[in-house]
């Protein structure tokens, strides 16, 4: 069985009854068993439940009854989100025996649409740093050279999906902590618009973060196919905020975006190469470019004006656009030594943007540096042009090919 497969390939097979879940799951957790030693990408793995998921999956499809393409999938979940009965600690010490009684919101969509929870990713400490580096339960290892860093917070996620341990994550991003690892890794990372899939059971009962968390903090998604992300939103998605059919059924439709290329972003030159051939691929797509400035100060000036912002950004960046490119990280993979004393070392000025104004935001991979770690290109869009985001980051991924390069582990 290929682990590298995408979820459609896999639900097709699970559907047509040509592989059981119970194998799927079986092959998931001897791959964690045989990887997470190196990789440090799982805190908690739940072997038995996902056996007794994968069984219950496999009886169900013999009656006739699928729930849909996650039907039998093996997905994992940042150890941020709540699952009942199973530690959630966020990497954090204090946390270390912390079990929750309530599922998160996001766990209990994944389970109705039939998708198979294999275990709780690593993170950095309470989501706070940007290398992957500062778990209480050690650091994670980037699968394409364990000298380097996996990128942060949602480290384990990118490294769990990046190997083939798992075909999706669920994870959150406040600053760039999904699309960040995601660019280190070499696989797909999504956040929607602010509001778009429910933070709920983000550590239930916890004190609240700083208003600044609240107001950032999105949930998001890491995958190793753009369509994959696809399948994942529209399962988590909140109620009426779009239609399913937007994400997962027109990725293959013919458009013509208009595109904005940012002339004002951060990065060395490995990165502005990569990123340069990524515009070009774009634009040979027949989608229209033109040099766009990106409002890189919102961040900067705290949150006092951010709702009076995130209403005026349609119209002060996508009046002319419909979706913006620039590069995910503003240079090559850190090295994990030079980046142990610095839990910032991997920068989010290029991503972070996003996060103030509440736009989609996508990073999907387009090259490698000189070291052989991927570089991401990142496509943001207008506030709910969520699927203009996907489709774009659709096309290019199937005409740059990148998705189809993986780690030797």
């Amino acid at each position: 069985m290929d682990p590298y497969a995408s979820i459609t390939e896999l639900s097709t097979q699970i559907r047509e009854r040509a592989i059981s879940p119970v194998l799927v799951v079986d092959a998931c957790l001897d791959r964690i068993e045989a990887l997470n030693p190196h990789l440090n990408a799982f805190i908690t793995v739940t072997g038995d439940a996902a056996r007794a998921a994968a069984t219950a999956a496999e009886s169900e499809l013999t009656a006739g009854h699928w729930r849909g393409p996650l039907h039998g999938v093996p997905v994992a979940v940042k150890d941020f989100y709540d699952t009942a009965g199973i530690r959630t600690t966020a990497g954090f010490e204090h946390f270390a025996n912390r079990t929750p009684p309530k599922d998160a919101e996001v766990v209990t969509r994944l389970k109705a649409a039939g998708a198979i929870v294999i275990g709780k990713t690593n993170m950095d400490m309470l989501g706070m740093a940007t290398t992957g580096l500062t778990s209480f339960y050690g650091p994670v290892r980037n699968p394409w050279n364990a000298e380097f860093i996996p990128g942060g917070s949602s480290c384990g996620s990118a490294a769990a999906v990046a190997s083939g341990m798992c075909y999706a994550t669920v994870d959150t991003d406040a600053i760039g902590s999904c699309r960040l690892p995601a660019a280190c890794c070499g696989v797909v990372g999504f956040k929607g618009t602010y509001g778009l899939i429910s933070t709920e059971g983000i550590l239930a009962g916890e004190a609240p973060p700083d208003e600044v968390i609240i107001w950032f903090s999105h949930p998001a998604v890491t995958t190793r196919r753009v369509a994959d992300a696809a399948l994942i939103v529209a399962a988590l998605h909140v109620a009426n905020a779009l239609s399913s059919a937007d994400f997962a059924r027109q990725l293959n439709e013919p458009r013509s975006l208009r595109v904005g290329v940012a002339t004002n972003f951060k990065a060395d030159p490995d990165v502005l190469a990569a990123f340069t051939n990524a515009v070009n691929t774009v634009a040979g797509l027949g989608h229209v470019t033109k040099p766009t400035v990106i409002p890189f100060a919102g961040p900067r000036m705290g949150i006092q004006h951010i709702e009076r912002d995130r209403e005026a950004i349609s119209d002060q960046l996508f009046g002319d656009i419909d979706a913006l490119l620039l590069p995910t990280t503003t240079g090559a993979v850190p090295r994990a030594s030079a980046a142990a004393t610095n839990s910032q070392a991997l920068s989010a000025d290029n991503t972070s943007f996003a996060n103030y104004y509440g736009l989609p935001a996508i990073s999907v991979p387009c090259g490698f540096d000189a070291n052989g770690l991927p570089v991401g290109l990142q496509i943001v869009a207008r506030p709910s042009g969520d699927h203009d985001a996907i489709a774009l980051a659709h096309d290019y991924e199937q005409a740059a090919g990148w998705s189809r390069r993986y780690p030797a582990i």
